[in-house]
């Protein structure tokens, strides 16, 4: 699984640290953000570039993780793009809803609430929307498709 990751500069300590995680768990991690923190970064340009590369992959199950302040700035970002389902990863069990629920491809992770553990709890959250299938239900099928024809 390919996973694009990106973040703005509040989110840039923190996806220095998750990719580092997914490197040494085995995932092919791609940095698709800024290799030096400029506290001038807008977090579109990042969500932008990670949602291209998700979309344009040749790995089916390709994925994007995108990291600022609140991880809200992303999700939104990202889920102006057809084809993404961007859900917010605050927490274990919401990763696990956004992926299960949504088939979501893309996950935003919240930097200020997740930079105190040194990345553990991101790690967790990660984790989950990565090993997660999609449900498929029928009326999680139904709903996916009612979005991407908004």
């Amino acid at each position: 699984m390919k996973i694009y990751v990106g973040a703005d500069h509040k989110g840039f300590e923190l996806k220095k640290v998750v990719l580092d995680y997914l490197k040494k768990a085995g995932y092919e991690a791609e940095d698709v953000g800024d290799d030096h923190l400029d506290p001038e970064d807008d977090f579109p340009v990042f969500a932008a570039k990670a949602v291209h590369k998700v979309l344009g992959s040749e790995d089916k199950d390709a994925r994007g993780i995108l990291i600022c302040a609140s991880g809200q700035g992303m999700a939104i970002a990202a889920n102006r793009f057809k084809g993404i389902r961007a859900g917010l990863g605050w927490s274990v069990d919401a990763a696990k809803a956004t992926r299960n629920d949504e088939d979501s491809n893309v996950l935003a992770l919240p930097a200020d609430l997740l930079k105190t553990d040194r990345g553990q709890t991101a790690f967790d959250i990660i984790e989950v929307f990565l090993i997660t299938p999609f449900a498929a239900a029928p009326r999680f099928i139904r709903r996916n498709v009612e979005l991407d024809n908004l």
